[in-house]
C-alpha cells in the first residue's frame, strides 16, 4: 500500500482501492482582502449616515423638484439624439472607409481625424459661434444668384447647436467601432452572399452588419453611457436646460453645492443603470447562437453499455 501524500487523507474504499480525500486549498488572503473591504464598506456608510455635511434632507428635497426634472428630460433628450445622428453618420463613415473609392476612404479618414482630434468642448463652442462666422445660411449657385437664405441663429439654436456638436464628434468614434464590428465578420460570409447574386448594398444590411453587431453593441453601448455624462459640456454652446447646468443654479442660489452634486449624480447613476440593462438585453439578442452557447462539460461519463464489443477495457495487471 502506498503512503498517503502531504495534504491527503485516505481511507479504504470497497475492493481493497484506497479512495483519497483531498484537503480544499486555504486563501487566507481572500479573508484579509474580503475583511478590508467590509471595513472600507462600513466606514463609507457610517460618514454617509453621521457625517451632516452631507445635508440629506436638502437632497430629499431637490430629488424631486420640477426644475431637475425637466432637466432630466433634456439631458435624455441630448443623448439620444446625439446618438441617433452618430450612428446614422458612424455607419456611413464604416461603409465609406471599406471602400474601393479611394476619394471615400480618405474623407472618411479626414472625419475621424479632425473630430477625434478636438477636443469636444471646442467644438461645441464653436456650435455657439456659428452665426458670428456665418450670420446666413444661403442656398444658390456657387459666386452666382442667390435662391434662398435664412438667419443661422433661427436655425441653428442651442438644442440644435448642441445635438449638432455632440453627435458629430461622436460619430468618429462610433465610426472606429463600426469598422472593428465590419472587419470580424469572415470574408467568405461576403464571397458566399455575392455567389448567390446579392447585390452589395443588401449584403451589407443583411448579411454582414447584423453579424458584426455582436461586436459593436457593446462598445456603442458604452459611448452611449458616455454620452450621456458628456452633455454636462453643453454650457458651452450655451445651453442650460441640462441636469448639471440645473443643479449647479440651484445650488449657487442656495450656497449649498455638495448636496446638489449628490441629487445630480443619483440621476446619472439612475439613467446609467436604465440604459446598462438595456444593453444587456440588445446583447443577449445579437449574441443568439454565439455567446448564448452551452459549454461542454470538462469530463464526460461514457454511456453504461452491457454489450461485450462496445463496454470499454479495463488494465490488463496481470
Amino acid at each position: 500500500m502506498s503512503t498517503p501524500s502531504r495534504g491527503v487523507q485516505s481511507s479504504g474504499g470497497a475492493g481493497g482501492v484506497e479512495l483519497i480525500k483531498a484537503v480544499p486549498v486555504r486563501h487566507p488572503g481572500r479573508w484579509v482582502g474580503a475583511a478590508f473591504i467590509l471595513l472600507f464598506v462600513a466606514l463609507a456608510i457610517q460618514s454617509l449616515v453621521t457625517n451632516k455635511n452631507f445635508r440629506w434632507d436638502t437632497v430629499g428635497k431637490y430629488l424631486f423638484d420640477v426644475l431637475v426634472l425637466q432637466s432630466i428630460g433634456w439631458t435624455l433628450l441630448l443623448t439620444v439624439s446625439s446618438m441617433v445622428l452618430a450612428i446614422a453618420l458612424a455607419i456611413c463613415l464604416a461603409f465609406m472607409r471599406q471602400s474601393d473609392n479611394p476619394l471615400f476612404r480618405y474623407v472618411a479618414w479626414f472625419w475621424v481625424w479632425f473630430f477625434r482630434g478636438t477636443p469636444v468642448y471646442t467644438q461645441l463652442v464653436f456650435w455657439g459661434l456659428v452665426a458670428v462666422l456665418f450670420p446666413k445660411i444661403i442656398i444658390g449657385v456657387p459666386f452666382g444668384p442667390e435662391w434662398f437664405s435664412v438667419n443661422t441663429e433661427t436655425v441653428i439654436t442651442a438644442l440644435v447647436g448642441a445635438i449638432v456638436g455632440l453627435g458629430l464628434n461622436e460619430s468618429a468614434y462610433l465610426a472606429e467601432i463600426f469598422r472593428a464590428g465590419l472587419k470580424s465578420v469572415d470574408n467568405g460570409q461576403m464571397e458566399a452572399a455575392e455567389a448567390l447574386g446579392m447585390r452589395r448594398s443588401k449584403i451589407m444590411w443583411r448579411i454582414i452588419l447584423p453579424q458584426a453587431m455582436r461586436v459593436i453593441v457593446p462598445p456603442t453601448g458604452n459611448e452611449t453611457i458616455g454620452m450621456l455624462k458628456t452633455t454636462s459640456l453643453v454650457l458651452a454652446i450655451p445651453f442650460t436646460l441640462d441636469l448639471t447646468f440645473v443643479t449647479n443654479t440651484i445650488a449657487n442660489r442656495t450656497y449649498l453645492p455638495i448636496p446638489l452634486l449628490i441629487v445630480a449624480a443619483i440621476w446619472y447613476l439612475v439613467i446609467t443603470s436604465v440604459l446598462m440593462v438595456g444593453q444587456y438585453y440588445i446583447e443577449r439578442h445579437f449574441g443568439k447562437g454565439v455567446d448564448n452557447v452551452m459549454k461542454a462539460p470538462v469530463k464526460e461519463k461514457p454511456p453504461a453499455t452491457t454489450d461485450p464489443i462496445l463496454k470499454p477495457r479495463g488494465n490488463n495487471l496481470a
